[in-house]
């Protein structure tokens, strides 16, 4: 019974198993925030250019955490700092639940760890990927992290369903609206205790040596700058359409409301979560790049075209088309830094891999709110799309020849 189940890579850990129950937790929770966000906020009076404010504070505060956990994480217990981060998340939730006016929600959003979209910019990331990387065999790599982002996607995908279950309870009740959606933020305070009880279970084999001088990046800095700019391009392209917003502009361009919109996100989260098998496979038959190009273009072409349709159900439609493949790169890009770095330095690789994407994020949502102040059109859509698209092209043009030892060379 303490083998791992088939349906997960031979070689996985219990800590590994460990890190995607707790992915998934945390999914849920972000699923929820992520469309309650704006609903809850535009409830409490904020326009969407200060709901914007607050996306861009989250995306910033995240970084900064983010990037301090990667470059002095190797001085502590990694045991320590993923429960500190679970403790850090249940303040957050407290906060945004007792917090209702601007300036003050603007702080919570920017030291705490509530993630607007629908992938993980937080920083449980860098520790989380540096223990999966060591998790396995090294050929299990990229099966593994589908694994980590599936259930993370999938779990998502429930929250966003999820996350229309309080307007609908408070209409048929007749309580406040808002006092319900309140209710989303506490739920995500819960499962940061959740994964704090999970993260205390992890066995001593996760940590390393904290004594050890560490110098982040001396081997492998020249590779992982290059890929952080261009990762910092595609999120900032990404951060026009981070799910909170998607809910925003399908509510004015449409009148969807918050429990359609969740019904959607849950299904374009289905979509993701799926496509992760795929990606593994993919990967080892034409290598990471490859994978995360092929993929993500087309995606980045159906958002492009969902900005210009003209109704609620075309719109929709290339919405679930784009998300169908666009979450594809993502255990690739993971285990193509994992295995282009050496051991020592993945902590601080994930780190500024992610910081810059997660700052990049952070500056396109106010962007994004004010093009929804002046107007419901799908310029948001359209600037992400072409941004993504150009991201992928250099990918390519720069990348697509370097492969990480253990994939196959190609004839």
């Amino acid at each position: 019974m303490r083998s791992a189940p088939r349906i997960l890579p031979a070689s996985t850990s219990r800590d590994a198993r460990m890190l995607l129950f707790t992915r998934a937790a945390r999914g849920f929770a972000d699923g929820v925030v992520s469309v309650l966000l704006a609903s809850y906020l535009g409830r409490l009076g904020f326009t969407p250019l200060q709901i914007g404010a607050v996306v861009t504070a989250t995306l910033l505060g995240s970084a900064f955490l983010t990037l301090g956990i990667g470059l002095l994480g190797h001085r502590f217990r990694r045991r320590a700092v993923l429960l500190g981060a679970a403790g850090l998340m249940v303040a957050t939730g407290l906060g945004f639940a007792g917090v209702t006016s601007f300036w003050p929600l603007l702080v919570v959003a920017f030291v705490g760890t509530v993630n607007p979209s629908s992938g993980d910019v937080t920083l449980f990331l860098p520790t989380e990927q540096a223990v999966l990387a060591e998790a396995s065999d090294a050929r299990d790599r990229t099966g593994l992290f589908a694994w980590y982002n599936l259930t993370g996607t999938f779990a998502g995908a429930a929250g966003a369903l999820a996350a229309g279950f309080p307007a609908a309870f408070a209409r048929r009740s007749g309580i406040d609206i808002a006092s319900a959606e309140r209710a989303g933020f506490l739920v995500y305070s819960a499962l940061g205790i959740v994964a704090a009880f999970a993260y205390a279970r992890l066995s001593p084999a996760v940590e390393h040596d904290t004594s050890a001088p560490a110098r982040p990046l001396q081997r492998s800095r020249g590779i992982v700058l290059k890929l952080s700019a261009l990762f910092s391009l595609d999120s900032f392209g990404g951060g026009f359409v981070v799910q909170s917003l998607l809910v925003l502009w399908l509510y004015r361009r449409f009148a969807l409301s918050v429990e359609v919109a969740g019904a959607i996100f849950f299904a374009a989260g289905l979509l993701a979560a799926f496509s992760q098998f795929v990606a593994a496979r993919l990967a080892a038959r034409i290598g990471h790049v490859r994978t995360m190009v092929f993929t993500h273009l087309p995606a980045n072409v159906f958002l492009l075209i969902a900005g210009l349709m003209p109704t609620a159900p075309l719109a929709v439609f290339c919405l679930l088309l784009r998300m169908s493949l666009s979450s594809m790169d993502v255990p690739a890009r993971q285990a193509y830094v994992m295995a282009m770095v050496p051991r020592e330095e993945r902590a601080a690789a994930s780190s500024v891999t992610n910081v810059p994407r997660s700052l990049a994020a952070a500056l396109s949502p106010l962007l994004s709110g004010v093009l929804l102040d002046k107007t419901s059109f799908g310029w948001p859509l359209l600037c992400a799309g072409i941004l993504k698209a150009a991201y992928d092209l250099l990918l390519f043009a720069q990348f697509a020849h370097l492969r990480p030892a253990e994939e196959p060379a190609r004839g």
